[in-house]
């Protein structure tokens, strides 16, 4: 399966409206995606992250590449700060092993 953790961080507050709106209309994009095995956010230390398991790396990128999360994607830069990584794995990690791994491994954008 394909593993993908995302990180955010608002930029400032005034930002916080238009995230959540491209954050929402992605999670529920993500929960109706062909393929997409789990979906799961969290908030740690202020950082917004998003856990999502997949079959292969091909159902990940066109989740990403489409819709809503498309969008998302290119108002990011205005709104937000972060790291992804992603990655082959046997099972789901646990939320403890996907941040440690973000953290260590995370590719900043």
């Amino acid at each position: 399966m394909y593993v993908s953790i995302t990180g955010l961080r608002v930029k400032s507050l005034w930002h916080l409206p238009r995230f959540w709106w491209h954050a929402l209309r992605s999670f529920r994009q993500a929960q109706k995606a062909e393929g997409v095995l789990s979906v799961a956010v969290r908030n740690v230390d202020g950082v917004q992250h998003t856990l999502t398991c997949w079959p292969t790396r091909k159902h990940m990128l066109a989740f990403m590449r489409s819709g809503a999360h498309l969008q998302a994607i290119r108002a990011f830069r205005d709104i937000a700060t972060g790291s992804t990584i992603g990655f082959e794995a046997d099972s789901p990690p646990s939320w403890d092993a996907a941040i440690a791994k973000w953290k260590a491994e995370g590719r900043e954008y």
